[in-house]
């Protein structure tokens, strides 16, 4: 007996594009990342998902209407991005220009690192921890989808490979990725898969 997790960051944005921070920003998908959902839907479209969830911002949301077309999607702000504080809607040339000593020791050191304004490392972590084991303890021996950021997701595959490499583990955007729990115990089985958008 085991609960699926199918874990998958959000279709690209204008942002994603640009290389700015979106954070709780609530921008949407262009074309290209519905383009991406659409091919996402195509492979996972054989499987039975019994639950969706959804971060509650327009570009995850877009994401899983489109990946799971008919299905109830239940929005959740818990699993929304980090709030990236003075970053959030700069691009990472505005970010150096304007914050360079601030920048630097986010991009070197994330977890010890408080962006002003922003969302605690820890406390983000807390957050997307706390609605993970919520989400798997309602759902027993199901296939649940998750659509969401790729640092929420991020945050999960750190904690379960016990990694302080945050960079390492940022999907992709339309990425697919499975951790499957038995006994508790959470395995990785596919992680940052793209091979549906070649």
């Amino acid at each position: 007996m085991s609960t699926k997790l199918i874990l998958i960051r959000h279709g690209e944005t204008d942002w994603n594009l640009q290389g700015r921070y979106c954070g709780l920003q609530d921008v949407e998908l262009n074309r290209k990342g519905k383009r991406q959902a659409s091919l996402l839907y195509k492979r996972l479209k054989v499987g039975r998902i019994h639950k969706v969830y959804s971060s509650d911002r327009k570009r995850a949301i877009q994401t899983a209407k489109i990946v799971f077309k008919g299905l109830d999607i239940e929005r959740l702000s818990d699993l929304r991005e980090m709030h990236f504080g003075i970053f959030e809607g700069l691009t990472y040339g505005q970010i150096t220009k304007g914050y360079p000593q601030i920048y630097k020791k986010w991009l070197d050191s994330p977890l010890s690192s408080n962006i002003p304004q922003g969302e605690n490392f820890y406390s983000f972590r807390k957050r997307i921890l706390k609605v993970v084991r919520k989400i798997v303890s309602l759902n027993y021996n199901k296939t649940i989808a998750i659509v969401c950021h790729g640092g929420t997701i991020g945050i999960l595959i750190n904690h379960i490979l016990k990694s302080r490499d945050f960079w390492r583990h940022i999907p992709a955007s339309s990425s697919l990725s499975i951790v499957e729990y038995k006994n508790g115990k959470p395995k990785i089985r596919l992680l940052n898969d793209i091979s549906h958008l070649s």
